[in-house]
C-alpha cells in the first residue's frame, strides 16, 4: 500500500522508522535537507553562511501621504519584471513638505514630474538632479536617479482635495484650489490665478460653499476652452454650475446648463460622462443646447450702465441678431419690466391682432425693437410710473435675452443690444 506525502521544502529526504515486526514505515516530524544542488556527485553545495537582513521597528502598514515611493524596473524585451520590488537598500523614496498637505496628483511632462500637494505644487526632475551655484541658480546634471531634486513652484497654491478638477492643454494646467477659492493655470510662466479675470467674487462664492462637492474639469479639444463644474454636495443639481475659460479672451464667457461627472477629450472631440453614459458634445449642427436627452435655452444677461449716477427713464428695449430672441426679464435698481416675447408674422387678421396689438420683438431693417411695460406696483402719490405704464426709471438696468434652440435650425445669433432712456427725477 503507497500514500503520498506533501513536504513543503526541497531536496529533501523523509527520515522514517521501519518497524521490523509489522514492515510499517514511520515518518519523524523532521527532514533531511540535500546539501548537493539538485543531489548530484560532485556539485556545488549549499552552506551555511551570514545573512543580511533588518529588523522593521514597524512592520505594519504606513500611511505617508506625502512621500512617493517606485519600484524596480519593468522591461517587456527582455523579461524584466521588478515592479514587485521595494529593497530599502536603494534610495526609492521622495517627500515633498508634510505642512503643505498630501498628493493628490501626479502629471509626468517630458522630463519632470508635476507633484499636486493640498497646498502646493512642485517639480520633481526624472533620471537628472539639480546642483545649486553660490547665486542659487540651478545647474541639471545627469544621474541615475530615479526622482531627483523636488523643486516648488513660486506661489502657496495648491489642488485642495479636487484632483478632477485637473486637465491639460500643451504646457498649461488647469486646476481648483477650493481652500482659496481660486481656480489656477501653472504654465511655463508658473502659477496664474485665472479666477481673478472678472470672476473673483463668483469663485470666491461658489468654491467656499462645496460642502464636500466635486469639482469636475476638462479640456474641451473642440473650442480650445477649459471646462469646470462646481457640484456642491448637498444642494441640488440645480445649484451647480459650468462654465468656460477661453485663453483667447482671458476671460469666462459661457455658462453651460448640463453638469457632467467627468470631462475629457480624444481625438479632437469632446466627451462628458453623466450617470454612466458618455456623450459627445457637438456632434450636430442642428440641436443647439441639447445635453443629456434635455433641451435647454440660451440666455444672454446685459447690463446697461451709462451715467451711473444719472437716474434715468428706459423707455424701448432693441436687438440685432437672429428671430427668436425674448427679452426673459429687464429689471433696475427700482423697477420691474414685463418680459417680451418672440414676434411672430402674422398670417391672418386674428395672429396680426395678438402680434402686432401686444408687446412683442417688431421687425424693423434686419433690428427689433420692443417697448418697456412697467409691473412695479404703483407707489403712493405715484401719477406716472406704476403698473402697465412704459418705461423703468433707475441707475442701470439689467436685461436678460433668452432663445429657444428647437424653433429654428442653425445658430442664434445676438449681436448687440440697446436701449432708449431719458433723464428722469425722483
Amino acid at each position: 500500500m503507497a500514500a503520498t506525502i506533501q513536504i513543503q521544502y526541497f531536496n529533501t529526504y523523509i527520515l522514517k522508522k521501519i518497524n521490523l515486526v509489522s514492515a510499517q514505515a514511520t515518518a519523524y516530524n523532521w527532514y533531511v535537507e540535500e546539501s548537493r544542488i539538485k543531489g548530484d556527485f560532485n556539485k556545488p553545495f549549499a552552506g551555511i553562511a551570514p545573512r543580511a537582513y533588518i529588523v522593521a521597528d514597524l512592520p505594519g502598514q504606513q500611511y505617508l501621504g506625502n512621500s512617493i515611493i517606485y519600484s524596480g524596473i519593468f522591461n517587456s524585451r527582455t523579461g524584466v519584471n521588478e515592479t514587485n520590488q521595494f529593497s530599502i537598500a536603494n534610495d526609492i523614496t521622495r517627500t515633498v513638505d508634510p505642512a503643505k498637505g498630501s498628493i493628490q496628483k501626479l502629471y509626468a511632462e517630458d522630463t519632470n514630474l508635476v507633484i499636486f500637494q493640498e497646498r502646493k505644487v512642485n517639480r520633481a526632475l526624472i533620471d537628472k538632479d539639480a546642483i545649486y551655484t553660490a547665486e542659487g541658480n540651478p545647474i541639471t546634471t545627469s544621474t541615475n536617479l530615479v526622482i531627483g531634486q523636488v523643486q516648488p513652484y513660486a506661489g502657496e497654491f495648491g489642488i485642495g482635495t479636487h484632483p478632477e478638477s485637473f486637465a491639460v492643454y500643451g504646457y498649461r494646467k488647469y486646476f481648483a484650489d477650493a481652500t482659496k477659492g481660486s481656480i489656477m493655470r501653472l504654465s511655463q510662466d508658473g502659477l496664474t490665478e485665472i479666477s481673478n479675470y472678472g470672476m473673483y467674487d463668483y469663485f470666491r462664492d461658489s468654491l467656499s460653499s462645496l460642502n464636500g462637492g466635486r469639482i469636475a474639469g476638462g479640456w474641451d479639444i473642440h473650442n480650445k476652452v477649459y471646462t469646470l463644474s462646481t457640484q456642491p454636495g448637498v444642494n441640488t443639481a440645480a445649484d451647480s454650475r459650468t462654465l468656460t475659460f477661453d485663453e483667447s479672451v482671458l476671460g469666462w464667457p459661457s455658462f453651460f446648463s448640463y453638469t457632467p461627472d467627468f470631462i475629457f477629450s480624444l481625438a479632437n472631440s469632446f466627451y462628458s460622462i453623466f450617470n454612466g453614459d458618455i456623450y459627445r458634445h457637438y456632434s450636430n449642427n442642428v440641436n443647439r443646447a441639447y445635453f443629456y436627452n434635455d433641451d435647454n435655452a440660451s440666455r444672454v444677461t446685459t447690463i446697461f450702465n451709462t451715467n451711473p449716477s444719472l437716474v434715468k427713464s428706459f423707455k424701448t428695449i432693441n436687438y440685432e441678431g437672429g428671430n427668436n430672441w425674448s427679452l426673459a426679464s429687464l429689471t433696475t435698481n427700482q423697477d420691474t419690466a414685463n418680459p417680451v416675447d418672440v414676434f411672430t408674422l402674422p398670417a391672418s387678421l386674428a395672429d396680426f391682432e395678438n402680434n402686432y396689438l401686444k408687446n412683442t420683438f417688431k421687425p424693423k431693417e434686419d433690428k427689433y425693437f420692443a417697448n418697456i411695460i412697467n409691473t412695479t406696483p404703483i407707489a403712493g402719490g405715484e401719477v406716472i410710473y406704476g403698473n402697465s405704464i412704459s418705461g423703468v426709471k433707475g441707475f442701470f438696468a439689467t436685461a436678460t435675452f433668452s432663445a429657444t434652440n428647437t424653433a429654428t435650425s442653425g445658430t442664434n445669433e445676438l449681436f448687440a443690444v440697446s436701449t432708449e432712456f431719458v433723464e428722469s427725477s425722483y
